[in-house]
């Protein structure tokens, strides 16, 4: 065989060669690398959507904490309110329970004083009816005397 026939056999079979692969062998690479460039695009899109969805919920958290932390300030704010309200009352009511007692006190003080001078007034009456006795040297009878006696008590 010449050089010339070899050749153009080896480019016959290079030929058929270049043939059979773009027959057979390309369109199954072409269709998995297709298919590999899809699923990458498909899981980008994917990627880009879940990232775009983390942002709003993120900002749904925000804006949620916020309201809560508002709402949370607010109650506690009521409640600060409400126990110096409650403080505010327990001290009128224990002022008025106070001047209460100390005007019972006040009132049974003045009982016992008006009391206490009505038995002094007696007991000065009965003194003042021994010194008379024990001056006129006779018996004071209290029964006949008893319109004098009422005057000197009142006097006292």
């Amino acid at each position: 065989m010449s050089i010339n026939a070899t050749l153009f056999v080896q480019a016959i079979v290079f030929l058929i060669l270049v043939l059979f692969t773009m027959k057979f062998v390309w369109p199954p690479i072409a269709k998995a690398l297709d298919e590999r460039a899809k699923k990458i695009a498909d899981g980008l899109a994917a990627a880009d959507k879940a990232k775009s969805e983390l942002t709003a919920v993120n900002k749904r958290v925000e804006e949620e904490l916020s309201a809560t932390r508002n709402e949370t300030a607010s109650r506690i704010a009521d409640a600060d309110r409400r126990a110096q309200a409650i403080v505010e009352e327990a001290k009128s009511r224990a002022t008025e329970e106070g001047n209460k007692i100390i005007a019972a006190a006040r009132a049974e003080a003045e009982q016992q004083v008006i009391q206490a001078r009505e038995s002094l007034r007696e007991q000065v009456a009965a003194l003042a009816v021994k010194g008379a006795e024990q001056i006129l040297r006779k018996e004071v009878n209290p029964a006949v005397h008893s319109d004098l006696l009422n005057r000197l008590k009142t006097e006292l």
